[in-house]
């Protein structure tokens, strides 16, 4: 049996506003880079290798999961499931470099609510968050989904000065990206910005490594390939790693080429790309190059 994790609505504000007390802006000079998910191990998957390119200059990351992943699993579930996922996204901030913090939302119940939607506004506003990152709005997943309405209801409310006064508005608007996806409706994926991770690709996987409960027992249990998975911890690991590898498709070389050129984009093994939404601040090339300094 599993027993479910209760979270009243005032108790979710006070440990989000408990989070934010202890959160610091980034050092002068430096970028303040928030990622959102729906669940641990989402900023992972999509941008983990670009968060560990900004985290090598020395650039402030944090990434947020917006629920705490207590209905992700099919053995165990509720607030056991919700503390085994939050010390292992704790495990990742400590591997990456990062910041990682797990709302006490419940997994497969977000809905675009208000209250959550002051609490991703809070999250950007403390971290004086220079670029914001999260899914698009169309996705086969409800909390990815609705994680992407949040965003997108953030954007604006971010600078409003009389929403959430207890926290300062940003005087600027961030630049809000979203996550690659391979959903064509309404309308697929744009990629205007397109990163090689090959050399931080290891990093990547060591995030997702953490995340045992997803990538060794949930995700392979939901895909009918628990079978697959092997026993030893180095086998295990390089089977999650060619598991995940990019496949770099024509239209995703082409946009690796935009910044890369020709020759070097030919070469790109793995990459992570995102496509500019409307809602946020809207970059011109020179932002977009010092946003993503390691760009050639």
């Amino acid at each position: 049996m599993s027993f479910r994790l209760i979270v009243f609505p005032a108790l979710t504000m006070v440990l989000a506003c408990a989070t934010l007390a202890h959160a610091q802006a980034a050092p002068a000079g430096k970028l303040s880079i928030i990622m959102f998910g729906a669940h641990p191990d989402d900023c992972d998957i999509r941008s983990a290798g670009t968060a560990a390119k900004w985290v090598a200059l020395g650039h402030k990351v944090r990434f947020v999961s917006v629920t705490n992943g207590d209905a992700g699993h099919h053995e165990m579930g509720g607030g056991i499931l919700a503390a085994r996922r939050r010390a292992e996204a704790q495990e990742v901030g400590k591997r990456l470099g990062i910041e990682y913090v797990v709302l006490d939302n419940h997994d497969g119940e977000l809905v675009p609510s208000l209250q959550v939607r002051e609490q991703i506004i809070a999250q950007i506003r403390q971290v004086k968050a220079d670029l914001v990152l999260g899914p698009r709005p169309n996705d086969y997943h409800p909390d990815h989904r609705y994680t992407g309405v949040l965003l997108q209801d953030a954007a604006f409310m971010v600078t409003v000065p009389n929403i959430l006064t207890h926290i300062p508005a940003l005087t600027k608007n961030p630049v809000f990206l979203y996550y690659q996806d391979g959903f064509q409706k309404p309308n697929p994926f744009s990629p205007d910005i397109a990163v090689d991770i090959t050399d931080t690709y290891e990093k990547k996987i060591d995030a997702l490594d953490a995340h045992v409960s997803q990538f060794y027992e949930w995700l392979p249990w939901h895909a009918g390939r628990l079978d697959q998975l092997p026993k030893d911890v180095k086998a295990r690991r390089d089977w999650l790693k060619k598991d995940r590898g990019s496949n770099v498709s024509p239209v995703m070389r082409t946009a690796l080429e935009k910044y890369y050129g020709k020759d070097v984009a030919a070469t790109v093994q793995q990459f992570e790309a995102f496509e500019i939404c409307e809602y946020g601040g809207r970059p011109s090339a020179e932002e977009i190059k010092r946003l993503f300094p390691f760009l050639p």
